[in-house]
Parts: C-alpha cells; sequence; structure tokens
C-alpha cells in the first residue's frame, strides 16, 4: 500500500530548498564559526570577520522580499539557521536570530511602504539591528517603561535607559519602545527606529556574562535622542502591540537556539563517550550511559517537533502564541538537562574549557530567561488554556 499524495509531510522532513539551506549554514558553522568559538567566548566579542559572510550568505535577511534584497525565504528557515548554527556556537547564531525573528519580522508587519523601502534592504545587505525593550526596572514587567518621547515639531526626542539589549555593540538600526504619554500607561508605548548615528544616541556599558559571550549584550542611553516623526513604526500608541507579536515569533527563534545547544552538546558526549574506556570498553557500552543517552535524545526529538510545530504553524498562517510558549519553555528545560548530563559524561573533563559541552552547558542557561521567563511562558500558556 503506498501513501496518499495528499498525506501530510512529517514535521521533521524538510524540502529540497530546506535541505540545501541548511547544508550549507551547517558548512560555515563547521569552516568559518568553529575555529573562532572558544575564542570568541574567551575574549567575549563576536569575530567581526563572521558579521559579512553572514549578509553574503543570505542568512540577515531571510524573510525579505527578494524585490529589498532579501533572500525571501519563510520563518521556517530562519529557524533552521539559528538551530544549525546554535549546534557549533550559540552566540553567532544570537546575532542571526535577533535580526531575522524580531527586528526584520517587526519592520516586515509593521512598517509602512517607505519605511521598508528605507530599511530593509540596509538590513538584508549590511545593517545589524537590535530590538530595545527591556529597562533595568522593566524586564518581565516589559511595559513598566520609564523610557520617555516627547513630540517637537517634526521630530520626536527620547530619554532613557535600555538594557540587556542583544547585538547592541554591533547594531545599526534599534527598534526602541518608549512611552509618550505615561498617564495612558501601555497604550502610551509607541515603538521607534532609531539609527546609531542619531543624535542623542549612545551605546553604554557591554556586560560581561555567564554564557553566549561572545553576543553583545549593551545598554543603550538616549539622552535627547532625537528622532524623526518618520520613524515611528506602527502608530503612536500601539507599540505594545507591536511588541507582544513580535515576541510571540522571537520565542520559537529562542526555541530553535536551544535545540541546537543541546543538539551540539549530545553530539560531542555521545562522540567522546565512544573514545573514553573505562573498565576496559567505551563508556557507551554500558547500559547505564545507553539510557541516559537515549533519554536526552528522546527529549530534544520532542522539543525540536514543538519548536518546527510552532515555525509551520506562523508559516501558515494559523495560531501560534501557545505553541510558540510552549517551545520556547520546553527547550529551554530540555537544553539544561542535556548540556548538565553531558558535563556529567565527560566527567572531570567536562568541567574544563578544553572541551566544548561546559560552554554549551553556560550557553544553555539564558534560554530559561530572556525574550520572556519560563514563569511568563506559563503564564502566556494558562491565560490561553483559560481563555
Amino acid at each position: 500500500m503506498t501513501a496518499s499524495p495528499n498525506a501530510a509531510v512529517p514535521l521533521t522532513v524538510l524540502s529540497e530548498e530546506e535541505e540545501m539551506f541548511r547544508e550549507a549554514v551547517r558548512a560555515f558553522a563547521a569552516e568559518r564559526v568553529r575555529p573562532l568559538s572558544h575564542q570568541m567566548d574567551e575574549a567575549g566579542a563576536l569575530d567581526p570577520s563572521l558579521i559579512r559572510p553572514c549578509f553574503e550568505l543570505g542568512l540577515m535577511g531571510i524573510e525579505i522580499p527578494e524585490a529589498l534584497g532579501g533572500a525571501g525565504g519563510t520563518f521556517f528557515l530562519s529557524v533552521l539557521a539559528v538551530e544549525t548554527l546554535s549546534q557549533v556556537d550559540a552566540s553567532a547564531a544570537i546575532l542571526v536570530d535577533v535580526q531575522n525573528t524580531l527586528v526584520n519580522n517587526c519592520l516586515l508587519r509593521w512598517a509602512n511602504d517607505e519605511q521598508r523601502q528605507r530599511y530593509l534592504p540596509r538590513l538584508a545587505g549590511e545593517w545589524v539591528g537590535a530590538y530595545a525593550l527591556s529597562e533595568p526596572g522593566a524586564g518581565s514587567d516589559a511595559f513598566g517603561l520609564e523610557t520617555r518621547a516627547e513630540r517637537r515639531g517634526d521630530r520626536w526626542v527620547l530619554n532613557g535607559r535600555k538594557m540587556w539589549i542583544t547585538n547592541g555593540a554591533e547594531a545599526s538600526l534599534y527598534v526602541v519602545f518608549a512611552n509618550v504619554d505615561p498617564a495612558q500607561g501601555y497604550k502610551g508605548i509607541t515603538a521607534f527606529l532609531v539609527e546609531r548615528t542619531f543624535p542623542g544616541f549612545a551605546v553604554g556599558k557591554k556586560e560581561n556574562k555567564l554564557g553566549i559571550r561572545a553576543s553583545s549584550t549593551t545598554e543603550l542611553i538616549l539622552d535627547g535622542c532625537e528622532v524623526p516623526a518618520a520613524n515611528v513604526l506602527g502608530e503612536v500608541g500601539k507599540g505594545y502591540k507591536v511588541s507582544i507579536e513580535t515576541l510571540n515569533e522571537g520565542r520559537i527563534g529562542i526555541g530553535a537556539q536551544m535545540i541546537g545547544v543541546a543538539a551540539g552538546a549530545l553530539a560531542a558526549a555521545t562522540a567522546y563517550g565512544k573514545e573514553r574506556k573505562q573498565f576496559g570498553k567505551p563508556i557507551v557500552d554500558f547500559q547505564g550511559v545507553q539510557f541516559q543517552l537515549a533519554q536526552a535524545a528522546t527529549e530534544l526529538e520532542a522539543a525540536r517537533l514543538m519548536v518546527y510545530n510552532a515555525a509551520r504553524l506562523k508559516d501558515a498562517g494559523q495560531p501560534f502564541t501557545q505553541q510558540a510558549a510552549m517551545a520556547k519553555l520546553f527547550s529551554s528545560q530540555v537544553a539544561e538537562r542535556v548540556t548538565s548530563l553531558c558535563v556529567e559524561l565527560l566527567g572531570g573533563y567536562g568541567y574544563t574549557r578544553e572541551y566544548p559541552v561546559e560552554k554549551f552547558y553556560r550557553d544553555a542557561k539564558i534560554g530559561t530567561i530572556y525574550e520572556g521567563t519560563s514563569n511568563m511562558q506559563l503564564q502566556t500558556i494558562a491565560k490561553l488554556l483559560l481563555k
């Protein structure tokens, strides 16, 4: 009996285009990123030589239409890129992740025609982007913004500070959220497109982090920052909607990062286990180790299915908010468990920087924190369940 020609394609079966794209990213990660990964982690900075190739490969404008200089691809291709890069280096993956799932997505959905024409070709070809929502006192309470925007003639003047901004050091364009009328609460929040060269804008302190060390996480300082009125993204007072809907998609990107990190660690630990001998045989020959690897692989596969499903739903134009939150929640939990196990399987070697698993372990932790903590994902899931 043969399968029906109308049978649904399994989630993990890739089209020819998707497979070719993943192989191109895999080759780039192996040949260009892997040799620099340890050095970048030690230095706490992304090697500038990697940024131009990311643009040349089309990794920085995956969903941007070809007419605007992009690859004209799908959201799922962005997920594949992030997952594949994360198997080698999560910091390099985050550069691509934020660019596609947050910044580009935000402009594709909310920018007007003039803004798209002005910025999307640059984001596809040369400009790194950053997404600036968080503040010192506004993390999970993202709408408790203290950054203010005041209209003065044909421009807005922004004052405040942003914290924990990924790609902050490399970016040329920032999606910045500020409140134009605090009396209206979250209904005063507005999104602005801020160029690095605008008067009154500066990049502040760069954080020294536990993991994803090569990915820049910076403070942004807005001291009388002058933004043309034409750079309001979406409508005045609709910034809360812009931010929520963009983060829904960003969560899938974080899920892709986490399954990549877990897969990279598991591959390294499995390879080590085949070579490491104790009591006269490779440690993978012991049933206790086999069961641990089997459990880790099972959880990783479940997380991958959740991430792929959320991405496919998004591309299909179907509701995906609950699936995105679940995918981020579960994949970040799995990444913590799997990378921790991999450190243990390598024993003392796993605890040293000579082997890659300790870096995967450190890189995994951020998954439960940024773009919405695990508790915030649970809150989102519960709201939708009880709606």
